[in-house]
């Protein structure tokens, strides 16, 4: 933030701020300190909201306002842990799988459960869920 501020670059110290300012709601909503883990949530949750917004300024054609999310997007993807390549998602279903016996799609639950730990901020956790049922209902 403060290397932000030095350089005078208004949109990133923007972004840092709002991030900031979510990261401490979270705590005072929770009276605790965050994790790691817990921080990553919300920037996925952030990264999640400009996503959408990126969709919606786009259908209504203002790209000045998809630009400045698309900004925001990229500082905020920044700050999460480099994501697992897809090899590594699918060796991770296939470990979840095993250790929770699961047979069929009614076990998704399970499987998603030890997975959402495991893969929390490291993977897309839609298209996780995705490929877990494919596994589950092939």
């Amino acid at each position: 933030m403060k290397a932000a501020m030095r350089a005078k670059e208004s949109a990133r110290l923007s972004a840092i701020r709002l991030l900031l300012s979510g990261i401490k709601q979270r705590e005072v909503d929770e009276r605790k300190e965050l994790s790691d883990a817990e921080v990553s949530s919300v920037i996925e949750k952030m990264i999640k909201q400009r996503r959408e917004s990126i969709a919606q300024y786009e259908q209504a054609a203002r790209t000045d306002l998809a630009d400045a999310e698309k900004f925001e997007l990229e500082l905020l993807s920044g700050y999460l842990p480099q994501p697992m390549s897809e090899a590594e998602v699918q060796q991770e279903i296939q470990k979840a799988i095993s250790e929770s016996g699961a047979s069929g799609v009614k076990d998704m639950g399970k499987v998603m459960g030890l997975l959402k730990a495991r893969l929390a901020g490291k993977a897309d956790m839609a298209k996780v869920s995705a490929l877990v049922k494919t596994k589950l209902s092939g």
